[in-house]
């Protein structure tokens, strides 16, 4: 017998695929192509973590709206010229003051109320006859339940000029829209989620058709689809940790930064308007849950998309 050519097999490893020769991935780990979608994936989940970010400050913001709103009632008692507005002030502090529930009633000074009219009207203004109507604050006990079905008859009998606002209104009004913008919300990242998901499909795709000779070698010798399915898939949830860990952390840095900003800000107008809106624009704990958890679906997403995208595959293969 001739001998045989010791460099035989390093011709033979040679004429193989590359991901098929010894100690080579099947799929790639480094290619623009991996680096591209994981760029892709860390945009949609910077995107994905601001919205879901937004949501809990929103959601936050109306449970800090309602429970100062519903905590409190206000009176106002309306100028008339046949009546002494004094008075009435004070004869609807001491009903408010009678009613089982309230802890407090307090008229609010004239000059506080004109205050209240300066970003309107200006400063230095003498509003002396101007009808500007007196406000009394009432402040409702914690877990009391006053009986304001019949309070506001009674308070219009002594008082024809008061007006009782118990801001129900204005609570369910701040209840709906902050439903909208969480519910708005958690539509953005589900559609984000949806547009990650649509990318790891496609990349997949294009994996698959990259390494073709290479499924197809391990398909037709016997190799278990399971095995395949699990080299792609455990390619693309590395993908997706990296680019959902870099979004992820894009994200918190940017909402670190706008509280930063904002509380620099915080003596100027405009931000006094946002803290009325947003609180101290903090998403506390559950909202750097919520972008963490953001980050982890993702990376769930591209793993389970790309399994199902690969057996997909084999199957039309067999």
């Amino acid at each position: 017998m001739p001998d045989s050519n010791p460099n035989e097999p390093e011709r033979a490893a040679r004429a193989l695929p590359a991901n098929l020769r010894r100690d080579q991935p099947l799929v790639p780990i480094d290619s623009v192509a991996g680096r591209a979608l994981m760029a892709v994936i860390a945009i949609l989940t910077f995107l994905a973590a601001l919205s879901a970010g937004a949501a809990v400050l929103a959601s936050r913001a109306s449970d800090q709206w309602r429970g100062a709103v519903s905590n409190e009632m206000t009176i106002q008692i309306r100028p008339d010229s046949h009546r002494n507005i004094e008075e009435d002030v004070s004869r609807a502090v001491a009903l408010a003051q009678a009613l089982d529930g309230i802890e407090s009633a307090r008229a609010v000074p004239k000059a506080e109320s004109d205050k209240l009219l300066e970003p309107w009207l200006g400063t230095g203004l003498d509003l002396v006859e101007l009808p500007i109507p007196r406000l009394i604050v009432l402040r409702i006990a914690s877990g009391a339940n006053p009986d304001i079905a019949s309070f506001g008859p009674a308070l219009r009998r002594e008082v024809p000029t008061a007006i009782l606002d118990d801001h129900r209104l204005w609570v369910r009004r701040l209840s709906a829209m902050a439903g909208t913008i969480v519910a708005s919300g958690f539509a953005i990242v589900l559609l984000v989620l949806t547009a990650a998901a649509l990318a790891v499909a496609f990349a997949t795709r294009g994996a698959m058709a990259g390494s073709r000779d290479s499924v197809e070698v391990l398909h037709f010798v016997g190799a278990d689809d399971d095995f395949i399915a699990r080299e792609f898939q455990s390619r693309f949830i590395r993908l997706g940790l990296k680019g959902g860990a870099f979004g992820g952390l894009a994200a918190i840095v940017a909402i670190v930064l706008l509280g930063f900003v904002a509380s620099r800000w915080s003596a100027t107008p405009e931000a006094e308007q946002l803290q009325a809106l947003f609180g101290a624009f903090e998403i506390g704990w559950s909202g750097y849950a919520a972008v963490a958890l953001v980050a982890v679906v993702v990376a769930a997403i591209a793993g389970l998309v790309s399994r199902f995208t690969v057996r997909h595959y084999l199957r039309m293969l067999a």
